[in-house]
């Protein structure tokens, strides 16, 4: 599984970018919210997800790895494939998609182009609580808050092997951080020891 490819952008559509690396060039499904961020730029490093299929391997790219913890999330709903997530990245920002589906906005969820009401539902129940977590920088998301993303995961993968569950867990050193904000790793695990 790739991580990121970094290199230099030769070909960028709003579908679609050739970001060419070591003498390979990739070809890389991009939404228009990527698009934006690129455009006029030589060089690109995209957080990637790749998707194999039976008859080829097909990779996503996203400018921030908050995008693309959004779109992981969205093609786990039964339902919703690639396309579809990458169109609904496109039609809605990050933080509009999250806050529709935090908010239960059925509206605008469903505003989006092959939608319909029972997939903006399952979308919605299925994703409510796991994009608080992308929203709030904590768990699958990329870190957007002054906490570095190493000290959460080790204070959480410390934590559950020690036994605890990680969804408690998580949201215990949210908790633990939101309330001193320059905690490092021992002191989030110290004190959400102490409360869990």
């Amino acid at each position: 599984m790739y991580e990121y490819i970094s290199g230099k952008i030769t070909e960028l559509t709003p579908t679609y970018v050739v970001v060419e690396t070591g003498g390979v060039g990739y070809y890389i499904h991009v939404s228009l919210q990527t698009y934006g961020q690129l455009g006029g730029k030589t060089e690109a490093r995209l957080f990637v997800h790749q998707q194999i299929k039976e008859d080829a391997h097909v990779l996503f790219g996203f400018a921030e790895r908050r995008e693309r913890e959004l779109f992981r999330l969205l093609v786990s709903v039964s339902g919703v494939g690639p396309s579809t997530a990458q169109l609904m990245l496109s039609a809605l920002s990050s933080d509009e998609l999250t806050t529709a589906i935090a908010t239960e906005n059925v509206a605008v969820v469903k505003s989006v182009k092959g939608i319909g009401q029972k997939t903006a539902e399952r979308l919605i129940v299925e994703l409510k609580d796991k994009i608080l977590k992308v929203s709030a920088g904590m768990g699958v998301g990329d870190m957007k808050t002054a906490l570095p993303a190493s000290n959460a995961k080790e204070a959480v993968s410390a934590l559950v092997a020690l036994g605890f569950a990680r969804p408690a867990t998580e949201k215990m050193v949210e908790q633990v951080w939101k309330e001193n904000s320059t905690a490092g790793v021992e002191e989030l695990i110290k004190k959400a020891l102490q409360r869990l």
